[in-house]
């Protein structure tokens, strides 16, 4: 991964990292998880708006050939994500989600292997197979000491598959599209399904918090706007499995933000799972990755 990508995928995780504490103030502060998401991306797909409009940004119409694509990656990697994360949040911590999203990497990488035609060493499937270990560890710590698996944390794994098939299949098209086009079009095609929450958006509004507001706005701009831009950014400078390993530093980042910010802590067999899904990551994006042989190479 060069320098610049490496940069743009550092400021993207550590956005993304402060994302899930900001989604649980603005819970806690008297927000429904519905107008949450339709509020953040309102914003975020104003502000594309208003970009198209400035003489020295273009974005273009998207090819017919694309559209698609396009909308189907906006609903699956805006749509369900969101959904997944904001709603998943009600019941496990911030801490805990961020852990569950870092497992981004795994889901990515098996995708490749699935549908890239790339192939996976020893040492990948190693990795794998630790990663799944530490997502089952997170997933059943957010029950406390029930032992069982909690609707949230089902919802944000959800989130975790969705946004990496995002990630992996969006790659084709950075070859006819700018970072900040492709990052509209996904945010508007996106934003279209959140309209079902619109009902009452007002009064929530009016009802929240001032910490709240200030949350979701902030998570309209930055995560939902600036941030995917980075990231787009980052993916059109590199391969994804590569750059996406580079979530495995947004955990740390959204423990240490609920911990500072709301007083929030992850289990300690959440942390565990945490810590070995890290070590999962780290295994199948760096031991693993120097065997990977694509299906190109080997003919």
């Amino acid at each position: 991964m060069n320098m610049k990508a490496f940069l743009m995928a550092l400021t993207t995780v550590i956005i993304w990292g402060s994302t899930f504490a900001a989604i649980r103030a603005s819970l806690h502060g008297g927000y429904t998880a519905g107008h949450l998401v339709l509020s953040r991306y309102a914003i975020a797909s104003a502000i594309f708006i208003a970009l198209a409009l400035v003489p020295g940004i273009r974005i273009r119409i998207p090819h017919k050939k694309d559209l698609i694509k396009i909308f189907l990656l906006g609903f699956v990697g805006i749509t369900l994500y969101n959904i997944g994360v904001t709603f998943g949040e009600l019941t496990i911590t911030a801490g805990s989600a961020g852990m569950l999203i870092g497992s981004t990497p795994i889901f990515t990488a098996l995708i490749a292997v699935l549908f890239m035609k790339e192939r996976l060493g020893k040492a990948g499937w190693t990795g794998l197979s630790i990663g799944f270990l530490g997502v089952i560890l997170i997933t059943v710590g957010t029950s406390g000491a029930s032992f069982s698996i909690s609707i949230g944390a089902v919802l944000v794994l959800m989130a975790a598959i969705a946004t990496s098939i995002f990630f992996v299949f969006q790659q084709p098209l950075h070859k006819r599209y700018t970072p900040i086009e492709l990052t509209a079009y996904f945010t508007w095609a996106g934003t279209i399904p959140f309209l079902i929450f619109s009902p009452g958006l007002m009064q929530d509004i009016q009802q929240a918090t001032l910490e709240a507001n200030l949350a979701a706005l902030y998570t309209g701009i930055f995560p939902a706007a600036v941030a995917y831009v980075t990231w787009a950014t980052a993916l059109s400078l590199g391969r994804a499995s590569t750059v996406t390993s580079m979530l495995y530093v947004e955990p740390v980042i959204a423990i240490v933000t609920a911990w500072v910010w709301l007083k929030e802590w992850p289990s300690t067999i959440s942390l565990i799972g945490g810590l070995v899904a890290i070590i999962g990551v780290v295994v199948v994006n760096g031991v693993g990755r120097k065997h990977t042989v694509s299906t190109k190479e080997a003919a």
